[in-house]
């Protein structure tokens, strides 16, 4: 391919791009310019429809319902402001069109943007203005309609109020002639509302119908809610106060303390709620009078929780006090009596100065506990303080009780131990001579050849526990835990020594039966006569255990397995 070629085609490439570009950018600004022509069409929409048909009709129809100062002074107000929209503000916005128009066909698309912004901003202020002034006209228009709707549906809420009066009226005897009298006034504003809606006064006849609703409405709840608040004032609540106060004077006499309760105080102040309950009836002012009834209602009801409260207080308060005075009686005389022999067991036994000092502890507690009571049975005896704050004391103190029982209960425990341990220490020693006393007659009733050494070894360090053992109980004061310790060894000690004996004796025994029933065998055999001379040497020598085993081992030549039946013959 030539140099010319090559030139040819980079040169139409060039051309190519450049006409691209040109028709991309082309398309760009008409799509743009579309873009803008289309928002120039809508403003102008806008702003042929800020004064709608809508206005001019509404504004036709005021004028025909004008037939007062006050109307006609609404209407010119109106019409001034339609012509300040109509005049002022759309040509203003008819101007700014026209610019913006200008300004679109110079193609200055970026200061467009900001003016077309600044036009809609404009004309949706315009437009609010013609919507209130819109609404405004319509509030009169559509007044009667709309007025009509609501006094339908007042008259009807009316007549469902006054047939339930009417029907119940006994029920509102106490409040009958300020209920009628508001009948009265609903019945004149119906009339009032009827005459304003002849002569088109739209102003009052808004006024009119809102004190009807207001009327009606107050009116409802004081037929729904005055018959419960006369019962409640007139019957429930006084029959309750005259109840309260019998019960109150009836306990009193029987002892009781209810001043904390503070009745007759709470009586007299709600006896002057409901006389301005009542007060507040006569005008119709119901605000709160129920809840404030119910509250009263609810406290009188409480009292009697606080009756019963009161009455289980005084049968446990009359429990507490039997049972604290005899429980505290019987552990003061238990206290006094180990008082009393404290020094005894101090003289007996090595005490330490804890379970000395635990009895003073125990005596001041208790003189303590006597001392409260008799305080509680004071302020008992002087009413100074209700059963129920009573028995919280007595629980107190009963607890205190309880504790200084278990506590005189344990130093029982561990001072009457030391008696015990000393008895079955003494038990023990008897028991401990028995035994070596037994050792000794075993060893002596089968006539041993030679008695083990071993034997007199523990047979003398048990006879010096025992000895010990004895020294410790001949001791004043004994100390307990020693003297366990020495018992316990010289226990040991001996059924250590009367254990050797019986395996001394079973063995020996068992040697010479072994020795014996071995007999048989020596004429015949050489090696059971030799291995039964070498059993009779150990025998006679103390060596029981080296003894049988010789022998066993002989006879075992001859009867293998002789050991079980020795041990058979043995038994």
């Amino acid at each position: 391919m030539s140099r010319t070629t090559f030139i040819f085609i980079g040169v139409f490439y060039y051309i190519f791009t450049i006409a691209l570009i040109i028709i991309v950018l082309n398309l760009i600004n008409k799509k743009e310019r579309n873009k803008y022509k289309e928002e120039i069409a809508n403003l102008e929409r806008d702003k042929n429809l800020i004064v709608g048909a809508s206005i001019l009709s509404e504004l036709n129809k005021v004028s025909a319902l004008i037939n007062n100062e006050v109307m006609q002074k609404k209407y010119d107000s109106w019409q001034i402001r339609l012509k300040e929209i109509k005049e002022v503000e759309i040509p203003k916005i008819t101007d700014a069109l026209i610019e913006i128009e200008n300004i679109f066909e110079e193609r200055n698309f970026k200061f467009l943007k900001s003016k077309i912004a600044s036009l809609e901003l404009q004309i949706a202020y315009v437009k609010t203005k013609s919507n209130f002034l819109l609404e405004e006209i319509k509030e009169i228009t559509l007044s009667e309609e709309k007025n009509r709707e609501t006094i339908t549906k007042l008259k009807s809420d009316y007549r469902k109020i006054l047939a339930k009066y009417n029907n119940n009226k006994e029920e509102y005897t106490l409040v009958a002639n300020p209920i009628e009298l508001q009948f009265e006034n609903v019945d004149k504003l119906f009339s009032a509302f009827e005459v304003s809606m002849d002569k088109n006064e739209y102003q009052e006849v808004g006024k009119i119908v809102k004190a009807i609703d207001d009327t009606i409405g107050n009116l409802k709840i004081v037929i729904e809610e005055a018959p419960s608040i006369i019962i409640m004032s007139k019957k429930l609540i006084p029959d309750k106060i005259e109840d309260i106060k019998k019960n109150t004077l009836k306990m009193e006499k029987e002892g009781y303390n209810l001043d904390y309760l503070n009745i007759d105080y709470n009586i007299i102040e709600s006896e002057k709620k409901i006389s301005d309950i009542l007060a507040r009836l006569n005008v119709l002012n119901l605000e709160d009078s129920v809840f404030e009834l119910k509250t009263i209602l609810d406290y009188f009801d409480s009292l009697y929780h606080n009756f019963d409260k009161e009455k289980l207080s005084k049968r446990l308060f009359e429990d507490y006090q039997r049972s604290i005075l005899i429980k505290a009686t019987k552990l003061e005389k238990i206290s006094n009596d180990l008082n009393r022999k404290i020094d005894d067991l101090k003289y007996s036994y090595d005490l330490s100065d804890d379970e000395v000092n635990v009895l003073d502890v125990i005596a001041s507690e208790i003189t303590e506990i006597k001392d409260d009571y008799n305080k509680i049975i004071e302020m008992h005896r002087r009413k100074t303080f209700a059963f129920s704050r009573l028995v919280k004391e007595m629980e107190i103190l009963n607890n205190k009780l309880l504790k200084t029982e278990e506590k005189l209960e344990l130093t029982l425990r561990n001072l009457g131990s030391l008696k015990e341990d000393e008895k079955r220490a003494r038990e023990q020693l008897d028991e401990i001579k028995k035994i070596l006393m037994q050792a000794k007659n075993n060893i002596k009733a089968y006539k041993l050849p030679i008695i083990p050494k071993n034997f007199y070894v523990e047979l003398s360090e048990a006879a010096e526990a025992m000895h010990n053992m004895i020294k410790e109980l001949d001791k004043r004061p004994i100390s307990i835990k020693v003297l366990n310790t020495r018992v316990d060894t010289a226990r040991d000690l001996t059924l250590k020594v009367y254990n050797t004996t019986k395996e001394a004796m079973k063995t020996a025994k068992m040697a010479e039966v072994a020795i014996v029933y071995g007999n048989r065998y020596r004429a015949m055999y050489k090696d059971v006569e030799l291995g039964l001379i070498k059993a009779e040497n150990a025998f006679y020598k103390g060596n029981f255990k080296i003894s049988l085993e010789n022998a066993i081992n002989a006879i075992n030549i001859v009867e293998p397995g002789i050991h079980k039946k020795l041990l058979e013959e043995y038994q």
